[in-house]
């Protein structure tokens, strides 16, 4: 790793966003440590991969600090981990409400904290964390899942009030429907009628979710930190 390289972790980085988060990385010159509890098949100078499970703070810990103690630095934390479960709030278990919070919420926060302990040595440092447009739709049969990502965002705008003195921004990006395995057994008529209540009536991409990361990871963006910007609009 050059000195003059900066490192990014992204959680939940085997598929989906997340993977298609670190190859953008990666072309842009980042060195990623990606993570998820199962194994990747990304295979690119500058990556490596750990099976964590970010709801657990042990591996959480180890995690981030072996990261340290190989690139002696932490730059970039992607908070992407994530689970949804579509439910009337009738129908829905407790188990779900609390595993739903541990996926979206705990990782994140875990992620956070552990980062931040780094970030803090160098005086700079750039967290994002990823919401949904459920939040700001209170998507109906999504209560425990929006509530969850709710709690991001929160978490999103007191972490970037209490990081701020160390040179650290946190800030959010909330992805319209993308077509990943999260939303594969989603109806297609539902995800339309989604669609349809956007400002920007069509379907994300993984390249509108990096155009955003990426202003946030500017060196220019040093003073935008606390917010949340929704894909398509709510």
């Amino acid at each position: 790793m050059h000195r003059d390289q900066r490192l990014a972790i992204v959680t939940g980085a085997s598929r989906g966003i997340g993977r298609s988060l670190a190859e953008s990385l990666l072309k842009s010159g980042y060195v990623v440590c990606g993570c998820s509890r199962s194994p990747s098949d990304l295979e690119s100078p500058g990556y490596t991969h750990a099976r964590v499970d970010v709801i657990d703070e042990a591996q959480v810990v180890s995690f981030v600090r072996s990261v340290y103690r190989v690139h002696e630095r932490v730059d970039v934390l992607i908070n992407n981990a994530g689970t949804g479960s579509m439910n009337h709030l009738l129908l829905t278990p407790g188990r779900v409400v609390t595993a739903l919070m541990d996926a979206n919420y705990k990782s994140a926060f875990l992620m956070t904290r552990e980062a931040a302990r780094f970030m803090q040595k160098r005086h700079f440092g750039r967290i994002v964390n990823l919401s949904s447009v459920a939040v700001g739709f209170a998507l109906e049969g999504e209560a425990a899942y929006a509530s969850a990502k709710g709690a991001v965002e929160v978490l999103t705008r007191v972490a970037a009030r209490e990081l701020a003195p160390y040179g650290i921004t946190v800030n959010a990006v909330a992805p319209c429907p993308i077509q990943t395995d999260l939303l594969a057994g989603v109806p297609g008529e539902r995800l339309e009628a989604l669609v349809q209540r956007q400002i920007v009536r069509r379907f994300g991409t993984f390249e509108d979710v990096w155009n955003v990361v990426r202003f946030f990871l500017a060196p220019e963006s040093g003073l935008v930190s606390g917010q949340v910007v929704v894909l398509g609009g709510t």
